[in-house]
């Protein structure tokens, strides 16, 4: 007969945690990334400030984790019974997620806070928001042979994500091209052999 070890501290409460990740969306949207402080979190969700701080040490963790949770829901598109739809309703979704939802402006905020602080850049290399999600969709089009079977999924994902997220994180629009073009053309790239 095995023993159950007590639990050291206090269970957390799902409906606490829930009202402090909606907090940390609104508070990014109304206010911005600098402007929001554990506090405001705290009194936005009807939370004590240490209720905050038992579960996360900083905004940045809980921002992430709010980013995380609600990136896999809106980064899971339905499989498409070609790869050319697949990657389009998968470079659709990434357009919606960084341009239009907060969870993708908290990851925006996110990308731009990790480049003067070493321990939110730790934080995102933690989780590959982007490449957990483009995986099933590289590795339905691996499996009906659209993509060479040597390509490597993080390789494909680097070439598939990169161009929309360059013309979505600079604001840099070179030819103005959907995320159809954008699949096509990732598409082609991958079937070309590599030049010697």
């Amino acid at each position: 007969m095995s023993e159950t070890l007590p639990r050291v501290g206090r269970p957390r409460s799902e409906r606490a945690r829930i009202a402090v990740l909606h907090a940390v969306d609104d508070l990014l949207v109304e206010v911005g990334y600098a402007a929001m402080t554990m506090k405001g979190i705290a009194e936005r969700a009807g939370v004590g400030r240490q209720t905050v701080y038992r579960w996360w040490s900083t905004k940045a963790e809980l921002l992430f984790e709010a980013a995380v949770i609600d990136a896999a829901g809106e980064l899971t598109t339905v499989p498409h019974e070609n790869t050319v739809d697949d990657l389009t309703a998968y470079l659709e979704a990434v357009s919606q997620f960084l341009s239009d939802s907060p969870a993708g402006a908290a990851y925006r905020a996110l990308l731009g806070e990790a480049q003067h602080d070493p321990a939110v850049a730790k934080l995102l290399a933690s989780t590959d928001l982007l490449g957990n999600s483009a995986r099933p969709v590289l590795e339905r089009a691996i499996h009906r042979d659209d993509i060479p079977t040597e390509t490597t999924v993080d390789h494909a994902i680097a070439q598939l994500v990169g161009p929309l997220f360059f013309q979505i994180i600079s604001g840099y629009h070179c030819r103005g091209d959907t995320p159809r073009d954008l699949a096509d053309a990732f598409l082609k790239g991958m079937q070309q052999p590599p030049s010697s």
